[in-house]
């Protein structure tokens, strides 16, 4: 009997569901014009800040550079931890791994860029 009314719900279409949705819009207060002009401009003075550096005529923003030497430190200490023995206890890698090229990206910075 049970399953009969089950089936039935199933293959019947009924009203629309009023339950409540599950992420509720949020109150319209509007385009917040200025907080964004204000990040806007904000972003473009703290741009003019970056050091540039010139490699064969091309200009990198130093962050850059100091990103790249991170990843690459990170991928050349990895066969250091696997010969160790070191890397099965590390936890979950990709996480690891991605903080220590932040890590490494910053420290770079921090000894080229210090001002």
């Amino acid at each position: 009997m049970q399953e009969d009314s089950i089936i039935r719900a199933v293959i019947s279409p009924g009203p629309a569901s009023t339950a409540a949705p599950r992420y509720p819009m949020r109150a319209s207060g509007g385009n917040r014009p200025a907080a964004t002009g204000g990040a806007s401009v904000l972003a473009m003075l703290a741009a003019g800040c970056d050091p540039v550096i010139e490699i064969q005529g091309t200009f990198f923003p130093a962050w850059l550079l100091c990103m790249i030497v991170g990843v690459v430190l990170a991928v050349a200490l990895r066969p250091l931890f696997v010969r160790l023995g070191i890397e099965p206890y590390l936890g979950p890698l990709p996480l690891i791994y991605t903080s220590l090229a932040v890590l490494l990206t910053l420290a770079t910075w921090l000894l080229f860029f210090r001002t």
